[in-house]
């Protein structure tokens, strides 16, 4: 369904929806780089199984790397702690407890099951972070079209319901034995908010991360807004336009083109439906953009599994939230700010 946290080892270097434009900085004129004595940082890494970058802007290179690689730091720490691959996470150990007794988990790791299960109750299941248990496998060298017997026995495990959080107490519990979870559709922007709190934290106000297509930035680029390109979905090659963005924003993305493999003549593509086990069969790609991680967070599955017909009534209760939807028949549908603010390539 999602955007898994992957096994170890493995990168997925994808086209992602969103993108930034980070050439677009050498533009400035020279007088108002030379009245920003800037230093700009780059770094990328491994994290949650696709390429993360960074870029960060001030006006001392070591302390921006300090404050970096403490960044990093506190990404790899939350990412360990929600991944289903790795044996000693919490995600793991919820799995092995399936059906037999609740597990303590982090708070952080309870923050984030509690979004899960909220975009859930409001999506009424198209989003859904039990989709674990499906025998789907995406960007491994295992991946194969499961049988519809297979499909439809692990999709009875299935059910956002079967997850039970005790706020109280601290803990969580999956009530059936086989139940899985699978965080990345949910996980992925808290961690990379975290990462850019991190870097607020240690004095770097002007940044940008960059995960698999969740782009976040903060102030500016060298005197500049931040430029982020949405990719077509219909055809990734090219931008449907750009944004320009400074200050906080977030713009997360999600697509069918991303992470697939082809089967009976079909894209069998990475996001699922709860209902049917299956591919989603709605929108090609979805864009939003907004100020907070929390108003999006897991609202582009779930339009990718509903369709842009239900974005008005989703987006009624966040009003600083643009859209973007390109549908299967290829029409677009858009918030009348998302469209007042993409610009042509």
């Amino acid at each position: 369904m999602h955007e898994p946290l992957a096994p170890q080892g493995l990168t997925r270097r994808r086209l992602a929806m969103a993108l930034p434009l980070l050439g677009a900085a050498a533009l400035a004129p020279a007088a108002l780089q030379a009245a920003t004595p800037a230093v700009v940082e780059r770094s990328q890494r491994t994290l949650m199984g696709t390429q993360v970058d960074m870029v960060a802007q001030g006006l001392d290179a070591g302390a921006l790397r300090s404050a970096m690689d403490r960044a990093w730091s506190e990404m790899e720490r939350l990412a360990a702690l929600m991944t289903r691959y790795h044996p000693d996470s919490t995600v793991s150990a919820l799995h092995r407890a399936a059906g037999r007794h609740p597990v303590p988990v982090p708070a952080e790791v309870l923050a984030v099951l509690q979004a899960a299960q909220a975009i859930a109750v409001q999506t009424h299941g198209a989003f859904d972070a039990t989709v674990g248990a499906l025998p789907w496998q995406f960007g491994t060298a295992e991946q194969h079209l499961p049988s519809a017997q297979d499909i439809e026995a692990q999709r009875r495990l299935v059910g956002y319901r079967g997850l039970v959080i005790d706020a109280k107490a601290g803990t969580a519990f999956l009530q059936q034995r086989g139940m899985a979870l699978d965080l990345g559709g949910i996980a992925k922007l808290p961690i990379l908010e975290a990462g850019m709190r991190t870097l607020r934290a240690q004095g770097v106000e002007h940044a940008m991360l960059n995960g698999g297509g969740d782009v976040l930035v903060a102030g500016r680029l060298q005197g500049r807004p931040w430029r982020v390109g949405l990719r077509d979905p219909r055809a990734p090659e090219r931008l449907l336009g750009v944004l320009a963005l400074e200050g906080q924003a977030i713009v997360a993305s999600s697509g069918d083109y991303e992470r697939f493999f082809m089967a009976q003549g079909e894209r069998q593509h990475h996001i699922l439906n709860p209902a049917t086990g299956r591919p989603t069969q709605g929108p090609r790609g979805v864009s939003l953009l907004a100020r907070d991680a929390a108003s999006v967070n897991g609202l582009g599955t779930a339009l990718m599994v509903m369709g842009s017909a239900a974005a008005p009534a989703l987006l009624q209760q966040r009003p600083g939230v643009q859209a973007l939807v390109v549908e299967r028949d290829h029409s677009i549908w858009q918030t009348p700010g998302m469209a007042a603010v993409l610009r042509t390539a």
